[in-house]
Order: structure tokens, then C-alpha cells, then sequence
């Protein structure tokens, strides 16, 4: 049960100076807002409010914020108005309670744009008050230890947005406690048969192990007391989200993770806490590559602390965690352990606390940068909540990037400019490729010429959403840019074969109707359409110019004309068939070598022509959306295309001659043969054949296959 007298005395305990009355006449607006006292879910919506109360006096925040908790479904039912909302706590009030609504209210659906959307609108709200994002992660606390009573299907959709998106947020702003807590209970839902058979095996360890964590904690106290540290050790168990995520990651049973008990010491400066590690290290044996030192570079979230593993007692391993207090406390309460109130509610950040938000400031950031159109929200989703790397600039300046990022991510966290005119990076003064993935302790050195500019190729390896968007948007500008010159230089070459300008063209009547009638906007669109070749300059001027005006071209007009009309008019010989383009040179991409009966689908390549490709080709897939182009093969014409097989046989008399049979017997022509021993009693033969089709193709794969001795056949496309 919980009651306003308890939350007054909590609130009390770090704001002496607060008037309590404010309190309880927010407890009694909840009661006038909600006389059946009976949530949708079932449950005590007075109860409901004081429990979130509760949650956010254990954070410590301000007395605004403990009303906003007790009212923030005050206006749901609507049997009290906005107006007397107002009237009674005032307008900052009613804003944090409609900002938090328009978050509870966004529609959670299984799928990455959606998600990304709600993760943006919070966001955004975070940015404007954190306060809103506290008082909705209490909320949901307190509704997930409700959660049975609502209904299985609501249960599950409710556990999968805590698990994917609240619980991130309190980790984020680093609640470990509320983290931990959300984490266990959408477990206990998602996975229940998991959840329970978890939870039994882990409390039979507790029972079987409280002697093993009683032994070590005094250990450790003893060590301190031996040094002159003044210090508190505890034990605790991990919490099950953590084990059960570390089972899954790594398929090992319960009985093989030997890091279930975390040992954590508090003392009262940073050199005793390394002081404590190297006592720590000097007494049991530290396990290499698990010492992680978040004092130096604390994560995004604020945690500081010292990480290590070793071989304690018994030969098991065990985590040790060595903190300050003042480190223990902003763990346990995150953000709200910095958070200041000035008079009338707003937030100030000071000093040292203002480098610990600067993640706010790049939230803002990142919000400007999505793109608007469609399809870009997905593209962002990676760099929400990921893992970090702290490298450094050569001034010493500390860069935080999610895990995998390259120098082109640390030069456009520097700077936009920075990023667009990188040529190269030293790191740790050692020229590195772009491509390179950097380390924790990195030192980067962005090298910049003023002739460079993005490549497309950036877009393959880049992981920061900034990278990629700033990317994105230089290379699509200056295709558009390129296609337009070359677009012109092609409209105008079609008009001067009928006599024509370009400038004396655009100021005929017919002109504009054109450009509607193709579906385009202005000149500059027509220009980039012909330049992509999603539309030709014949096509264009057909419509654009009068039919009275458009001049005979030369050679057409007698029957030597009509021949080469009927020769151009001609399918090509590549046996492709493309709608809507005409006198396009084809060729075949080398990177998947696609075959008569596969589907393809074309590239536009200026000056090259149009390239097939596969249409699953992972290099046609990463291209300009815009100059793809729909294309089939013309099944009616016979034609052969070459393909590499490659054969992997017993190293024996005959075993070519009998291959080499196979496929003449399959009506397939032998273009080359290479010939190799491995010498472990096996060959590999690499063959390149013409064959029709991709069906002819599997008939040759079928005759080799009959062959006494030959173990593997495929196909190498490249």
C-alpha cells in the first residue's frame, strides 16, 4: 500500500525546505479525476499513481515532477478539465502531463520505421525535459508488476515495448536499477517456461553459494582493512535478463557461466579505487581482456566504475566492480543524480554535469539530420542505442562512436566539412585505410585535401547516422548535378538534328505540356531524367516539338532509310528486352554474371550504357534506386553466355578427360580450363563454358556430377 505520507517523507530526506501540501492535493485531484478508482487494465488508479510517486521519489526528483506522476492520467477520463488542471499546479504542470500523453499515445508496431519514429518522438521529448521521459519510465515500472492483470495479448505487446525501447532509455540515462527491473519483468512474459526454470536454478544457487559470497566479501573487506581502505563491499547476484541474454549470446548452459556474483566495493576517491584494483589484481589472478576502466571514459550514460574478472576462491571466476560513493549514487539514479531545479521548474546543468549531456545536445543533432523521405528512418535505426567506442582526437579530446565505426565517422563527428574532404587517417600516427574499425584509446588524425569529396563506396562501411546521411545527401546532389549537365547535352543534341535550340525550344507553347505530360515538375527534372536514362532525348522531343516542325532526319527518307530503320528497330543482341529505352548499349556486370533465365534487372552507367545484373546482386542492391531500370531476357533468341564452373574431383588418371566429356555431352562449348593438384589427393579444375541459358547451365552441373571421382561441382560468379 502505498501512501502520501511515505512520498512526503522521501521527498522530504533531500528537499527539506519543500511544502508538502502541494503533494496532497495532487493525491486528491487524482481522487476527484478518477471517483471509480479502477484502471482499464483492472488495477487501483490511485495505487497506480502513488506507486509511480514513489518510483520517482526513489530518483530524487523535484516536487513538480512527483505531481506530474500522480496526475499524468488526470486528464484521460475527462472528468476534470484542462482549465482546472491549470488553475490548481500551474501551466508548466499541464505541459509536462500533454507531452507525456502524446508519448504514451504514440501506436508501438513491430517494425523499424515505426520504431524508429517512436523512438524519435521521445527523443525529442527527452531533449526538451527530461523530466516527461522519468515520470513515463516510472509509469511503465510500475505497469510491467501489474502486467498479469491485463490481457495475454496486451501483455505481450506491452512486455516487447518495454524490452525494445523503455528499457534501453533507462539504461540510457543510466538507471540500472529500473533497467534491470523493466528488463526482468518483459522476460518474464516473453519467455515465461524460460523465466521460471531461470529463476529456480538461480535461487538454488544463491542457497548453495551464500557461504562462497559471505567467504569472499570478507576476503575482500580484509584486504582493505590491511591497506587502511576504508571501504564497503557487497555481493549480489546478476539479474536474470543479464544471465538469460548471456546464455542466448553464447549457447552455455547456467552451470557454465561462472560470473554469476558481482562483487562491488565502494570507497571514497578514484585513486583508491585503482588502488583497490591493483590490491585486487595482486591477490587473485586477473583474467586477460576483461578489465574494462569506465573511470577514465565513462559511458554515454555517465557509469563510472572499474570492471575486472579473476580467478577468486575455489578457481572460479568472479566480477569485481570498484567504485567511489558519489559514482555508486549517479549509477543507481543516472541522469536525475545531476539534474538541478532552478525557480519555476527549469533545469540547470553547470560546470562538469554540462560535458555529461552533451549526448542531448547530439540528440538534437541527429534529429535534424534524418531525412524526411521515405524509407530513411530505417537507415537511422542502427545508431540509437549502440555500442560505444572512445577514441581520441590528437589534442586529447574524447570522440564517442558506436562500435564498428571508421575514420570517415570520426571526421564528420569533428566536423561536416571535416568529412567531406577526408583523403586519409593516421591512427595512433599510423596511416590506416578508411575502411579501418577503431578501438577504445585510438588517436585520430583526420588527413583532408581540398579536391576531395564523399564516394558512394563510404556508404558501404560508414556506421554513424551523420556519416550516412551527410553521405547520402552529397552523392545524390551531385548525381542530380551531373545528370542535369549531361541531360542537357543530350536534349540538345536531339534538337539540333530537327533544327532547333535549346533556348529556342523552351519558348515554344508545347514545351511546358510536355514536361506535365511525363510526369515532371521542371526543365531541371527533365534534364535529370534523361541524364539517368529513365527517359530519352527522342522520346522527349517526339512530344515537345509540333509535328510540323519536326525535320526528317537524314538518310531515313528513302528504302535505304526503311532498311536502317528496321536494323535500328531491331532487338539487341544481348537478348535482353527494355521497356521504354531505346539505343542503349548493353553489357553484363562481371560481379554476378547472370545467365538467360535468371531474373536481371538493369543499371544505368553514364557513357557505358546499361549494365545487367542479377537482381539479387549485392551491387546492384547498394545503387541508385534511380537509374535501375526493369528488363527481361528475350527467351525467343538464341544466344550463349560464357560461366566459370568450378569442380573439385579425386586426383586420378582420366578424371579430365572424362569432366571434359561430360560437358560436350551436355552441348556446352569449352571457352578455357585451368588445372590444379592440392595435394591431398583431390584437384580443382576451373572451367569457363558457353552455355544458353541458366537451365542448360544445371544440365552441364548434372553431367559432371555422373562422373566416378568428382565430389563437388558449383558455379563462380566472378
Amino acid at each position: 500500500m502505498f501512501k502520501i505520507e511515505d512520498i512526503i517523507e522521501t521527498l522530504q530526506d533531500y528537499q527539506p525546505q519543500v511544502d508538502p501540501s502541494l503533494l496532497i492535493r495532487a493525491r486528491d485531484f487524482c481522487i476527484r479525476a478518477h471517483p471509480d478508482n479502477e484502471t482499464s487494465a483492472g488495477f487501483n488508479y490511485l495505487q497506480h499513481s502513488l506507486e509511480v510517486a514513489s518510483i520517482l521519489a526513489r530518483l530524487k526528483v523535484d516536487e513538480t515532477t512527483l505531481i506530474v506522476g500522480i496526475l499524468h492520467d488526470s486528464l484521460s477520463p475527462g472528468r476534470v478539465t484542462r482549465d482546472e488542471l491549470e488553475e490548481e499546479f500551474g501551466e508548466e504542470v499541464l505541459r509536462l502531463i500533454d507531452t507525456g500523453n502524446k508519448i504514451s499515445n504514440i501506436p508501438y508496431r513491430q517494425s523499424d520505421q515505426q520504431q524508429v519514429e517512436s523512438f524519435r518522438k521521445m527523443f525529442v521529448a527527452m531533449a526538451r525535459d527530461l523530466r516527461v521521459i522519468l515520470v513515463y519510465l516510472a509509469v511503465r515500472v510500475s505497469e510491467m508488476r501489474h502486467i498479469g492483470q491485463r490481457r495475454e495479448e496486451e501483455q505481450i505487446a506491452y512486455s516487447r515495448e518495454t524490452l525494445e525501447i523503455y528499457a534501453p532509455l533507462a539504461n540510457r540515462l543510466g538507471i540500472s536499477w529500473l533497467k534491470g527491473e523493466l528488463e526482468d519483468s518483459a522476460l518474464k512474459v516473453l519467455e515465461p517456461e524460460k523465466y521460471m526454470a531461470l529463476a529456480r536454478r538461480i535461487s538454488a544457487h544463491k542457497e548453495e553459494r551464500g557461504e562462497y559470497v559471505d567467504n569472499v566479501r570478507e576476503k575482500i573487506h580484509e584486504l582493505l582493512q590491511q591497506n587502511k581502505i576504508q571501504g564497503e563491499v557487497t555481493g549480489r547476484f546478476k539479474h536474470f535478463y543479464s544471465v538469460y541474454r548471456k546464455m542466448e549470446r553464447t549457447g552455455v548452459g547456467l552451470d557454465e557461466i561462472y560470473d554469476l556474483t558481482a562483487f562491488r566495493v565502494l570507497v571514497d576517491s578514484v585513486r583508491e579505487c585503482y588502488e583497490v584494483l591493483g590490491l585486487v589484481h595482486a591477490t587473485w589472478k586477473p583474467i586477460p581482456g576483461r578489465f574494462k576502466d569506465y573511470i577514465a571514459m565513462p559511458k554515454t550514460n555517465m557509469y563510472q566504475s572499474l570492471h575486472t574478472v579473476v580467478i577468486g576462491p575455489f578457481a572460479e571466476r568472479m566480477e569485481i566492480q570498484i567504485r567511489t560513493r558519489e559514482m555508486h549514487r549517479i549509477a543507481e539514479e543516472g541522469v536525475a543524480a545531476h539534474w538541478k531545479y532552478k525557480e519555476g521548474g527549469a533545469v540547470a546543468v553547470t560546470g562538469r554535469d554540462d560535458q555529461r549531456f552533451n549526448w542531448l545536445r547530439q540528440v538534437l543533432e541527429w534529429q535534424r539530420d534524418v531525412s524526411a523521405e521515405p524509407g530513411a528512418s530505417g537507415t537511422s535505426s542502427i545508431d540509437l542505442f549502440p555500442e560505444e567506442v572512445y577514441v581520441f582526437t590528437p589534442n586529447g579530446d574524447v570522440k564517442e562512436l558506436p562500435k564498428g565505426s571508421c575514420p570517415i565517422d570520426f571526421a564528420f563527428a569533428v566536423h561536416t566539412d571535416v568529412g567531406y574532404h577526408c583523403v586519409g587517417a593516421r591512427i595512433n600516427s599510423k596511416l590506416s585505410p578508411l575502411k579501418t574499425q577503431l578501438k577504445n584509446g585510438d588517436i585520430i588524425e583526420v588527413l583532408t585535401s581540398a579536391h576531395q569529396t564523399p564516394s558512394k563506396d563510404w556508404l558501404s562501411f560508414v556506421k554513424t547516422s551523420k556519416a550516412r546521411n551527410k553521405i547520402r545527401h552529397w552523392v545524390k546532389a551531385e548525381q542530380r548535378e551531373k545528370s542535369i549537365e549531361l541531360g542537357r547535352e543530350l536534349l540538345e543534341k536531339e534538337l539540333r538534328k530537327h533544327h532547333y535550340s535549346l533556348k529556342r525550344a523552351t519558348s515554344l507553347e508545347s514545351f511546358s505540356p510536355a514536361i506535365n505530360e511525363f510526369g515532371f515538375k521542371s526543365t531541371e527534372d527533365i534534364f535529370a531524367a534523361i541524364g539517368y536514362g529513365k527517359l530519352s532525348a527522342g522520346q522527349f522531343v517526339s512530344s515537345a516539338l509540333p509535328k510540323e516542325l519536326q525535320k526528317q532526319q537524314p538518310g531515313k527518307g528513302g528504302s535505304l532509310g526503311k532498311v536502317l530503320e528496321r536494323l535500328t528497330r531491331r532487338k539487341p543482341q544481348s537478348a535482353i528486352l527494355i521497356g521504354g529505352i531505346d539505343n542503349v548499349m548493353v553489357r553484363f556486370a562481371n560481379c554476378c554474371n547472370p545467365l538467360p533465365g535468371e531474373p536481371v534487372t538493369g543499371f544505368i552507367t553514364r557513357g557505358r550504357g546499361l549494365t545487367v545484373h542479377a537482381k539479387n546482386c549485392p551491387q546492384v542492391l547498394a545503387s541508385d534506386i534511380d537509374r535501375r531500370v526493369d528488363i527481361e531476357w528475350d527467351m525467343q533468341r538464341k544466344t550463349t553466355r560464357p560461366v566459370k564452373i568450378q569442380v573439385v574431383c579425386s586426383d586420378q588418371k582420366g578424371m579430365l578427360v572424362g569432366i571434359s566429356g561430360a560437358i560436350t555431352n551436355a552441348d556446352a562449348n569449352i571457352c578455357s580450363a585451368s588445372v590444379h593438384a592440392r595435394g591431398d589427393e583431390k584437384g580443382t579444375n576451373l572451367f569457363e563454358i558457353d552455355v544458353e541459358n541458366l537451365e542448360h547451365l544445371n544440365r552441364v552441373i548434372r553431367e559432371i556430377k555422373k562422373v566416378k571421382g568428382v565430389n563437388r561441382v558449383e558455379r563462380i560468379k566472378n
